[in-house]
């Protein structure tokens, strides 16, 4: 019967109550999935939304804006939220309206109408990854944590990799409104485990009723501070390198607003006694050397989950599908390797030598990568992509569970809320910065190979024009190459910073 119920007293803020921690981890792991798996999902339906709704390509990057703008303003007060609506309460309210907004999404006929529901479904998902982690924190005592945010990180790293293989083969094979029907029994079924298995410790319901009884400082200013900064920041981020960067009027006001927001953010929310971003927490060094590490693995992640399918379909000629397969095999080795990440961290190797082995690995693995010739196949390619993420499990998990170390029990929320807002932006500064040095770099190229080109190049028969795209074609290939090549220096150089880290006793319980 262990198997179902737990077979001593659980933690007192953990979510399973009298079930099995582990039983309550896959339900809940259900519904963040989800919501990652729908975003990278979307990333691929993105052409076929543009030809199906009559919009420009441009404009139909604003689906994609949309959905991020919203979900970054949610994220950073979820742990705000978690104290005043209730655990269990919000994280089912954020379920009920991700999937409804999803069917929205499913049903608009015009772009107007899929960004006002993207929009909603960016609220809703918004507070689904950091809920998860801080009840996986609270369900599983300190020497656990490696293990449980080994499936956390299973959600978070698998899904991009095996979301364009789905997507790609829904599009293809479906319409893109499928894209976003999937959600739908997903979300039923999420939402009726939820109801019926997740507990609401009784100290976090005192914890709430305490608070209201005291009287509610809402912080209005941190909220207005949140939506412009972060909002703004995503904005800013999606559209620097369409608008053209700095010479964009757009781009230099949203970088104002940001950066002023931000800036006034940090030192509103230090001294207000009920904040909406906690931002206290970056007194506590493991947390903050963890945010710091995160942002990194997110600025990884993410910029080459997106490098990768543009190369493959851009130049190689890839279909949405087949592309998604050479990163799915990678998702593949994640999937092998972060049970394993979970075993070994803290209980066989310390979790700072993982992390200076993983960052390691993955810098030298991108330098390979960055040495791919034009007629490279698809098992080069293939295996160049999981010798980059073998490390990932090995990151991810010992950064998680670090992160948590020295907190006060009841801060796991914040903690959650902030740790996934820094992964996210980490991610989307990632994608802008590779973008706009994906730009810079094939105007370098190109230039350095149209000085190499003379007359010559007529003499086997080949036309100005031709000799034009061939040039273009080699410089944005070597420009794919720098940005593999960058990145790898880039997970090289700040592995010093796991040496920060104060690891926990090894069998200390939670605190």
């Amino acid at each position: 019967m262990s198997v179902i119920f737990a077979s001593k007293p659980n933690l007192p803020r953990s979510a399973a109550g009298i079930y099995n921690p582990w039983l309550i981890v896959a339900m809940i792991a259900v519904a963040p999935f989800m919501e990652v798996l729908d975003t990278t999902i979307a990333n691929v339906a993105l052409t076929h939304i543009a030809g199906s709704l009559a919009v420009s390509p441009e404009e139909s990057t604003w689906v994609l804006t949309s959905y991020l703008v919203s979900n970054s303003i949610i994220l950073p007060i979820t742990g705000w939220l978690q104290g005043v609506v209730g655990r269990k309460r919000l994280f089912l309210i954020c379920v009920a309206l991700f999937t409804a907004s999803s069917v929205l999404c499913a049903f608009s006929t015009s772009l107007s109408m899929l960004i006002i529901a993207r929009v909603l479904q960016g609220l809703g998902g918004g507070g689904l990854q950091p809920i998860t982690q801080s009840m996986f924190a609270d369900t599983f005592p300190q020497e656990k944590r490696a293990q449980v945010f080994a499936v956390y990180g299973l959600v978070i790293i698998v899904a991009p990799a095996t979301g364009p293989l789905i997507g790609g083969w829904i599009t293809d094979h479906l319409s893109w409104h499928w894209v976003f029907l999937i959600n739908l029994p997903i979300g039923l079924i999420a939402f009726a485990l939820i109801a019926t298995f997740v507990a609401e410790p009784a100290i976090l319901v005192r914890e709430r009723l305490a608070r209201r009884a005291r009287g509610l400082q809402f912080d209005y200013v941190g909220l207005t501070l949140v939506a412009l900064g972060f909002g703004s920041l995503q904005i800013f981020l999606d559209k620097f390198s369409l608008d053209d960067g700095f010479s964009s009027p757009l781009i230099r006001v949203l970088f104002v607003i940001w950066s002023v927001s931000l800036v006034t953010l940090a030192v509103w929310e230090w001294d207000h006694p009920e904040p909406v971003m906690n931002i206290r927490l970056f007194k506590y060094k493991n947390f903050a050397v963890s945010c710091v590490l995160m942002f990194v693995i997110g600025f990884i992640l993410l910029s080459t989950t997106q490098l990768l399918p543009q190369l493959t379909q851009t130049l190689l000629g890839y279909s949405a599908q087949t592309s998604g397969f050479a990163l799915a095999l990678g998702g593949m080795a994640t999937i092998g390797l972060m049970p394993v990440a979970g075993i070994v961290t803290g209980r066989f190797v310390s979790a700072r030598v993982l992390l200076i082995g993983g960052l390691v690995e993955t810098g030298i693995a991108l330098i390979i990568q960055s040495h791919l010739a034009p007629d490279a196949s698809f098992s080069i390619i293939s295996t160049d992509r999981v010798l980059q993420v073998l490390a990932l499990p090995f990151l991810f998990v010992p950064v998680s569970a670090l992160s948590y170390v020295g907190l006060p029990p009841a801060r796991s929320a914040d903690a959650s809320a902030i740790i996934n807002q820094v992964r996210n932006i980490g991610g989307s500064i990632g994608i802008s910065f590779v973008t706009t040095m994906l730009a810079w770099r094939t105007q370098f190229h190109h230039a350095r190979l149209a000085e190499q080109i003379t007359d010559h190049g007529s003499l086997h028969g080949q036309t100005l024009p031709h000799i034009a795209a061939i040039v273009q074609q080699q410089a944005q290939f070597m420009s794919y190459l720098d940005m593999f090549h960058l990145l790898g220096i880039g997970a090289l150089l700040v592995w010093p910073l796991a040496l920060l880290l104060g690891a926990p006793p090894k069998s200390a319980a939670r605190a």
